[in-house]
């Protein structure tokens, strides 16, 4: 049976502008269902890395915390620290860069919380026995969370074509060591040039891979796990990591983490997509390319497949400057981008069947 995935377009009038419709959406897809009287809502969203300016805004935010406040819910915004360097690796960082990019108690009625904790080892273990993972490393903010409302802003990417929603919570709802798990990377390396042999790696390392010897750090690769430690602990950005892998493996394991995320939210979670400023690449970025299309609007659902696959139908029917394109993610990869949304299908996710509902105007 085809999921409902409503809709409402970029722009308006007067008492039907892009606020009104983001709480007209609220109310259509039937969010207020999945938020209790006291529950913690954690609201999983992407802040933007430092120098990117098309993360989704505070002022489209505002509403929705709102309108779970109305429901005397507890929202706050929520995310998980990057795996890689970056002003984000840490949360005091991260709390910073959503600061400057407007994220405040002030701007949106919420606080942020880091959902992985400080380092990013703030994690519960969520049995699955699925064919990549027999347990999954849940950020505890989003775990312990009693309602889960998922805000993404469908973009391009260089690993999966498409990142949307279960980009969203496949890379941003796991811990670090998930995070080293989706790449199938090859273990950490230490650049000597950079290593002034403070030890932190070492003292930290949770399988003691990491030693001293002759005045160089060195690691273990039959020992090392890939848990991700050594690079969260050291200040000079000295240990590095090649990334590999299968993409449509990656894409697998993106949709595992997401079933993983979403197990103890059945009921209790929704999805929204802001199609605008959709561009290339990914807000990770330090930098915003231009975008693909022009905007197009809000999309609001509880099924997370239903909604991914209805943002690229519209990204793709806009009209841009690649119209020659017919899939426009496709063409940012050597492989398809759809494995994900594939293999979520096969995990009891959703469906990329869905009716598309209008809203408002």
């Amino acid at each position: 049976m085809a999921s409902k995935v409503y809709f409402a377009t970029a722009g308006g009038h007067l008492r039907q502008g892009p606020i009104d419709k983001i709480r007209m959406l609220f109310d259509a897809a039937g969010f207020k269902n999945i938020v209790s009287e006291r529950d913690l809502v954690a609201v999983k969203m992407h802040f933007g890395e430092r120098g990117n300016t098309t993360f989704v805004s505070p002022a489209y935010v505002r509403p929705i915390v709102e309108e779970i406040m109305s429901c005397e819910g507890r929202p706050f915004l929520t995310d998980t620290g990057c795996l890689y360097y970056s002003s984000r690796s840490n949360a005091r960082g991260h709390l910073l860069v959503a600061a400057e990019h407007g994220f405040s108690p002030e701007t949106t009625l919420a606080p942020v919380l880091i959902a992985d904790g400080l380092r990013g080892s703030d994690v519960t273990d969520v049995e699955v026995g699925l064919k990549h993972f027999e347990k999954v490393q849940v950020a505890s903010g989003i775990h312990d969370a009693n309602s889960l409302v998922v805000l993404t802003h469908p973009t391009g990417h260089g690993l999966t074509g498409f990142a949307g929603t279960i980009k969203n919570l496949g890379m941003g709802a796991g811990g670090r060591y998930m995070k080293m798990a989706v790449h199938e990377m090859v273990r950490p390396s230490v650049e000597s040039e950079r290593c002034d042999l403070c030890e932190g790696c070492l003292e930290n390392c949770p399988t003691g891979a990491i030693s001293a010897v002759d005045g160089e750090i060195r690691i273990d690769s039959a020992v090392c796990f890939g848990c991700g430690e050594c690079l969260a602990m050291c200040p000079n950005r000295a240990i590095k990591v090649n990334w590999l892998g299968d993409p449509l493996v990656a894409q697998e394991k993106l949709a595992e983490i997401t079933y993983a995320a979403l197990k103890n939210k059945q009921g209790r979670a929704g999805f929204w997509s802001f199609l605008m400023n959709v561009t290339p690449s990914c807000d990770c970025w330090g930098f915003s390319t231009a975008p693909m299309v022009g905007d197009i609007g809000f999309l609001a659902s509880l099924d997370p497949i239903a909604i991914d696959q209805a943002a690229v139908d519209l990204v793709n029917r806009k009209p841009g400057a690649d119209s020659t394109s017919s899939d426009r993610f496709g063409a940012l990869i050597d492989n398809r981008w759809d494995r994900q949304l594939e293999y979520g299908e096969e995990l009891g996710l959703g469906t990329r069947d869905y009716e598309l509902v209008r809203v408002g105007d």
